[in-house]
């Protein structure tokens, strides 16, 4: 079974999350066959393996990760590798991608331009 993780940066203040949880409202509304997790970096939870084991135990064999940042800083070169390959050594059984982060996404720059033609 195909899952998917939306993979955010996490933050102190709870109410960063809410759009992520509609992100993944919207997810399960359009596609309510392949389950979604939401996953943190930092200060949040579910981490990325709470995530995968979440997942995991709803029958998930391939799982994409997203990462719902907007470029390839830090975090995405050094620290997200390594969860994920530490993900991979703890769920060999499971097989585990990931995206570019979705900010790099030709049509999520046009999405953000279009927003901002809305707003004049």
């Amino acid at each position: 079974m195909k899952a998917i993780i939306l993979f955010g940066h996490g933050a102190r203040d709870n109410r960063w999350r809410e759009p992520f949880d509609r992100l993944a409202e919207l997810w399960r509304q359009q596609h309510a066959s392949t389950p979604v997790a939401l996953a943190f970096l930092e200060m949040m939870s579910p981490t990325l393996e709470e995530a995968v084991s979440l997942l995991s135990a709803q029958g998930a064999t391939q799982i994409t990760v997203v990462p719902v940042f907007f470029g390839q800083g830090g975090h995405l070169r050094n620290d997200f590798p390594a969860l994920l390959n530490a993900c991979r050594k703890t769920y060999p059984q499971i097989a585990l991608s990931a995206t570019p982060a979705v900010g790099e996404e030709q049509a999520v720059l046009q999405a953000i331009v279009d927003f901002g033609a809305r707003a004049l």
